[in-house]
């Protein structure tokens, strides 16, 4: 073995900080900890830098991605690459030379026009093209069968390798220690908290560590009890020999409909692509070491779905020779979002991992964001998509992860549905009615690994999903159960609610510091509330029951229970904090959650209970646990539908007997199943918000139009309230708005492109049909050109239209909720 001496120093006893892994990612957090003032960070390398994944990646800078932030971080990474000779000396091999996606297809064209709305969004120049235009800008393009394409000319490409080696030159010019050939054997944790790690030369005390280790980031995490959900795929391109017409500064092309992407390489063609169903490879416990600048064997076959295609794109080809066939593997995640953040098990230790192909793009701006995130204890923008908090320790089952891998890395070009199911490693996590659900047409997705129903087919129909960016075949079976909830009754299986019992003598101290509403309520009381960071922006979105004094249910998304519980827990035992006597505890499997919502849902529960329903007895708000038929549950009144309603909290082993009950004794009444594609239609009727969409870290109460549930006027101190009493003092520059479209022809999805006056003004965050206006409706954050707070007035005195998918189409706009402003239905 070389000694750490030889390839990098003298191995320390002790840093502030120790990074694991030298590819692009973990020379960027060192590079970004050093320039923020970490200097006393090493980074360990157990081969050389850039040795595992980074040195065969493909090198693709593009430019834009579904999300402001996403599109954030890569602009940062160009930017970051194209100043770094300047500072380091050594050369990046960035070149902005633009890049240009085509589509066979009409569903592909009305994508590309979405993305060049989004790109107006964010003022990032795109322009759509002609299939001429698209030959013009890329000489040896096959164009007769294309509908159009987009152009993004600040795309570009990079060199892999020495964008490592200039941010770690970056990294060593401020004092970072980079040990090559030193690699961590474990994971030292004490008390719940990081304390170093060992490696083959001896072990190293650190206060903090990053795990930035590519393809054995799982296994690192492992070492610390820390879950990093992530698996390797085998994935492939080839070099060409020179081909005539391929300049430097020829553009990226995709061809995303034929899977496979083109770069100019010394005169030829780096090919290749994501092919519908990759190949997984080993399990993460089980890559070799050494494994450093090794590629696997060649596999034509497999390749050939890429290769035909490329032919087909580009015929010169066909009389062109390969020069290299790679075939490196690379992480993928479960969810093809990569992995950013501190570990919900292990307070100090943070994880910048599975990129998905897109490590190269994203380097830059996500080793900025987490040595940001390092340095501030929370992240400075909105990382919800990529923080590690949203997965749970089930979501690393490497047989899970293997199968499912197989379908991620094809999603990469596939056509982006917006409600798209991935279909591997399913059923997963099903509620006790699931075998009922299915027996009455559900048609069911995912979320959080949760079999949930979107939508009931009626009898006679497949249950089955249509994908299309027009009006579904589904949407008559949804807007059925939009009217049976507004006109009768409708049960909502809603069991995928993450529930978290927070529980201690601290418990109120701690949940009115981090909650923005007074939660210090009477037993048997709920509260709706946010939390919140120390910018004012939301970190969770929540329904707090108080079950004794020093007992609370928190009810929050599917998605969210692993990320509140994290938040909580971090708070809780902070020092200066409201406290540690507190524990929070996950339940969200022990009790299914039925909700009985519409303007019947009194009478049906009636018939099923002894307790007094009535509004005076059972106000709205009011939770407590009441018999229904021979079971005992928790009753709690209140609604994301926007209807008088309960939601009934049913221990799993009477949940079957519940709904059972249930539908039999609702019959009569119009009773019917619904499922979650009602839900977001009539909330978004009503206008509530949901966390990930409407609400996220860069946005506050304020802003979101929620100012009601905090707790301003009291002398109760919570995280983020200076923020929110500025912005509130000052104007918010953003606003959040309810809209519905005035043509009921336009289908609407979400992310689509907001304008006021003919100008871009926000995005729509979330949009759905609404069989109560016969159109679709939604909410949207807008702001203005000027920069200038928005006013009711500046609402109510402009004009707005949506882009969708190339057809601008008119809207009313609100800062009321469309349906029952007043509230009226809802404490009937």
């Amino acid at each position: 073995m070389t000694s750490p001496a030889a390839v990098g120093g003298t191995l320390p006893s002790r840093a502030e900080i120790v990074v694991i892994g030298g590819g692009v990612i973990g020379t960027s957090v060192a590079y970004h900890l050093a320039r923020l003032g970490r200097t006393d960070t090493v980074l360990v390398e157990q081969g050389h830098l850039s040795g595992g994944t980074t040195w065969h990646a493909a090198g693709l800078v593009g430019q834009l991605r579904t999300t402001e932030s996403g599109t954030r971080l890569v602009q940062y990474s160009a930017r970051l690459y194209s100043e770094l000779e300047a500072e380091t000396g050594l050369a990046t091999g960035f070149k902005r030379c633009g890049g240009v996606t085509v589509a066979r297809t009409e569903d592909r064209m009305v994508q590309l026009r979405r993305t060049a709305a989004t790109a107006e969004a964010y003022d990032l120049e795109c322009r759509l093209l002609t299939p001429a235009e698209a030959r013009d800008l890329y000489p040896v393009l096959r164009h007769d069968d294309l509908v159009g394409a987009i152009w993004l000319p600040g795309d570009g490409t990079a060199n892999p390798v020495d964008v490592t080696a200039s941010l770690a030159r970056g990294a060593r010019s401020r004092g970072v220690r980079i040990l090559e050939e030193t690699r961590v054997t474990g994971v030292t944790v004490r008390a719940g908290r990081v304390a170093g790690v060992d490696t083959d030369a001896g072990p190293i005390e650190a206060d903090i560590v990053v795990n930035c280790a590519g393809q054995w980031a799982k296994a690192v995490g492992l070492m610390a009890e820390v879950n990093v959900p992530m698996h390797s795929a085998e994935h492939f391109y080839v070099v060409t020999d020179r081909i005539d017409g391929v300049e430097r500064d020829l553009p990226i092309l995709r061809d995303p409909d034929g899977y496979t992407y083109f770069k100019e390489e010394v005169g030829g063609l780096v090919v290749g692509g994501f092919e519908p169903q990759a190949k997984p490879w080993v399990a993460p416990d089980r890559i070799p070491h050494p494994f450093e600048f090794q590629l696997l064997d060649e596999d034509w076959e497999h390749f050939s779905v890429l290769m035909d295609s490329a032919l087909h794109r580009i015929p010169v080809l066909a009389e062109t020779g390969i020069k290299k066939f790679y075939n490196g593997p690379e992480s993928f995640t479960p969810d093809n979002q990569f992995i950013l953040g501190e570990a919900p098990e292990v307070a100090g230790f943070f994880v910048g991992a599975g990129f998905n192909s897109v490590g190269i793009a994203s380097a830059g701006g996500a080793g900025r964001a987490l040595a940001e995130w390092i340095v501030e204890g929370e992240p400075t923008s909105d990382l919800t998509g990529v923080d590690i908090r949203r997965f749970a320790g089930f979501n690393g089952n490497n047989q899970w992860l293997h199968d499912r891998v197989g379908e991620i890395l094809g999603l990469h070009y596939a056509v982006p549905w917006p409600n798209r199911e991935l279909e591997t490693a399913r059923p997963f996590r099903r509620s006790p009615a699931y075998e009922h659900l299915a027996r009455a047409g559900a048609v069911f997705g995912s979320k959080m690994g949760w079999e949930r129903a979107n939508v009931f087919a009626p009898a006679g129909h497949d249950p089955v999903l249509d994908y299309t960016w027009g009006r579904p075949g589904w949407l008559e079976w949804s807007a059925a159960e939009q009217r049976a909830t507004r006109d009768a009754v409708a049960l909502f299986d809603q069991t995928s609610f993450g529930k978290l019992l927070v529980t201690g003598p601290d418990a109120v101290d701690v949940l009115q510091w981090l909650c923005t509403a007074d939660v210090d309520v009477p037993v048997g009381r709920s509260v709706y509330t946010g939390m919140l960071n120390r910018r004012g922006g939301y970190e969770a979105d929540v329904t707090v029951t108080r079950l004794t004094p020093d007992q609370f249910l928190l009810v929050t998304s599917s998605a969210s229970a692993n990320r509140d519980m994290a938040w909580i827990r971090r708070h809780a035992g902070a020092p200066g904090g409201p406290g540690d006597r507190v524990a929070v505890v996950d339940v969200s499997a022990l009790y299914a959650v039925y909700g009985v919502m519409g303007p019947r849902s009194r009478e049906l529960l009636e018939r099923l209970t002894r307790a007094d329903l009535s509004d005076a007895a059972f106000p709205f708000g009011t939770s407590r646990e009441i018999d229904l038929g021979y079971a005992t549950v928790r009753a709690t009144r209140i609604t994301y539908v926007g209807e008088l309603g309960w939601e009934l909290y049913v221990p799993a082993e009477f949940a079957v007997g519940v709904y059972e009950q249930l539908v039999a004794t609702g019959a009569d009444l119009g009773l019917v199943n619904a499922g979650y594609y009602t839900i977001n239609s009539l909330r978004l009727d009503k206008g509530y918000r949901a966390f990930g969409s409407d609400l996220t870290p860069d946005y506050g109460p304020v802003e979101a139009g929620l100012t009601f549930t905090c707790k301003l006027t009291s002398g109760i101190d919570f995280v983020g309230r200076d923020a929110v009493e500025k912005v509130r003092a000052e104007g918010p520059r953003r606003r959040l708005v309810s809209f519905r479209l005035t043509d009921a022809e336009v289908m609407m999805w979400g992310g689509e492109l907001v304008l006021c006056d003919g100008q871009a003004v926000g995005q729509v965050t979330s949009a759905a049909w609404s069989a109560t206006f016969d159109s679709c409706v939604g909410l949207a954050y807008v702001w203005r050109r000027d920069g200038a707070a928005v006013t009711a007035d500046h609402i109510r005195a402009s004009s707005f239209h949506i882009n969708v998918g190339g057809t601008v189409a008119p809207a009313a706009v609100s800062l009321r909720p469309l349906y029952d402003p007043a509230n009226e239905r809802i404490r009937s």
